[in-house]
């Protein structure tokens, strides 16, 4: 018997299943990623508070380092506080506002932050290659513009993907197979054939992945040739410190991006598709401010400053 398609009803509900279940060992994993999003917000915020109040750190660097934990933090209180309420109450619904909402977020957050990174390489590229045009190049006013870009760079996506998913007829369960409203995961309770759309996801994520990624390539390999130059040991140092943080954050970041959202559909699984989006919805997050804050010498400085003042 066909079933008929119930999407365009602003009445339907979805049922996430969750990422754990009520045993012992789940219970365990599901306090430390509690913990751990915790933690994720509070570093973020102290991060933010230290940029703002040390006017040493009012520079381009930690202005896009400003925007990179802001962007965390909307994807973590994007997807956890939902999961955990689920988790505790017992109820696994989510409604068809908030299923759109968490993909515009999340897709956004992706997507901006892709664009972000780029614009973080070329900032150290700037910084490196032309330190005397520097403060030109990489001027308030340009700053703001680069920024503002890959914000507007990832909502373009996202309104592009939410208008789409939402537009395929849905039919029989309503059961997502994840702990988030997630794209894929949505497309595969569709009753429509999605394969063009899919093509079309890939396209957008060659776009929003490869080409800042390209951008972050050619921009390091400058610099390295440039740092090679140095004859400063000690310049050296410094411009590698800053830049294997900034590395290793794309490293993380792209290598979960592109390994979600560059799959074609007949090679994903429900659990790979969750293990990929904790790495980069919860794992990434954490370990940025982290990244950032403990193999810079400026930031650890900051935070003395301010633990000084507080007595602490």
């Amino acid at each position: 018997m066909a079933m008929e398609p119930w999407n365009h009803t602003f009445l339907s509900n979805f049922i996430l299943t969750g990422l754990f279940s009520y045993s012992p060992s789940d219970l365990f994993l599901f306090i430390l990623v509690l913990l751990a999003s915790v933690a994720t917000l509070a570093g973020n915020i102290l991060f933010l508070l230290l940029i703002y109040a040390n006017k040493h750190l009012h520079t381009p660097m930690y202005f896009f380092l400003s925007q990179l934990s802001i962007m965390d933090l909307t994807l973590m209180c994007t997807v956890v506080p939902k999961m955990a309420a689920n988790f505790l109450s017992g109820h696994k619904f989510i409604s068809w506002g908030g299923c759109a909402a968490q993909i515009f977020l999340v897709v956004m957050v992706v997507g901006a932050e892709c664009f972000l990174l780029a614009v973080m390489a070329y900032d150290r590229y700037a910084a490196v290659c032309y330190p005397l045009r520097y403060p030109v190049l990489m001027n308030w006013k340009t700053c703001f513009l680069l920024a503002l870009a890959s914000w507007w760079g990832g909502m373009a996506d996202s309104v592009i993907e939410v208008t789409m998913v939402f537009s395929f007829p849905y039919c029989g369960s309503v059961e997502v197979d994840h702990f988030f409203c997630e794209v894929p995961a949505l497309l595969r309770l569709s009753c429509a054939d999605t394969s063009l759309f899919e093509d079309l996801i890939y396209a957008c994520c060659v776009v929003m992945l490869l080409l800042p990624l390209g951008v972050i390539v050619t921009s390091y390999a400058k610099v390295l040739t440039a740092v090679i130059r140095m004859h400063s040991t000690e310049g050296k140092q410094k411009t590698l410190t800053t830049c294997s943080s900034h590395l290793t954050v794309v490293g993380l970041y792209y290598g979960g991006a592109i390994f979600s959202y560059m799959q074609r559909s007949s090679t994903r699984t429900p659990a790979g598709n969750r293990a990929t989006s904790i790495f980069y919805t919860i794992v990434t997050p954490i370990l940025n401010p982290l990244i950032y804050s403990l193999r810079n010498r400026e930031v650890t400085r900051a935070l003395r400053k301010m633990k000084g003042r507080w007595g602490v």
